[in-house]
């Protein structure tokens, strides 16, 4: 079965760190068990020829879906574009792979340093 990626999109300042909880729920909403998924998620430029950061990914309760992706105050401080594109990606332990969240990521110049 295909799944619809939701979305969401959100303002990041430049040279700041940025965490975000995420929880995975099927259709019915529940929780999707994560024990043995590996969740991945890159930011790209929008014509996606420019690979600007890797998340961290850090599973909070794999039962629970439960994780959160981060990037450090070094990653954004190189986001130089106002615009970036980013998704998440699950596999499961099948292999199967599916894009679960995308967006897009609006830069904002931080200035205090």
């Amino acid at each position: 079965m295909a799944v619809e990626p939701g979305t969401y999109n959100f303002t990041l300042q430049r040279r700041s760190d940025h965490v975000i909880p995420l929880v995975f729920k099927d259709s019915s909403n529940n929780a999707i068990d994560l024990t043995g998924y590996t969740v991945s998620a890159q930011v790209w430029d929008e014509t996606r020829s420019t690979k600007y950061a890797d998340f961290a990914v850090a599973y909070t309760n794999r039962s629970t879906g439960s994780i959160s992706i981060s990037l450090t105050d070094t990653q954004t401080a190189t986001f130089m574009t106002n615009s970036l594109k980013y998704d998440v990606l699950l596999e499961n332990p099948s292999g199967l792979k599916e894009y679960y969240l995308e967006g897009t990521i609006t830069m904002s110049e931080g200035y205090t340093a």
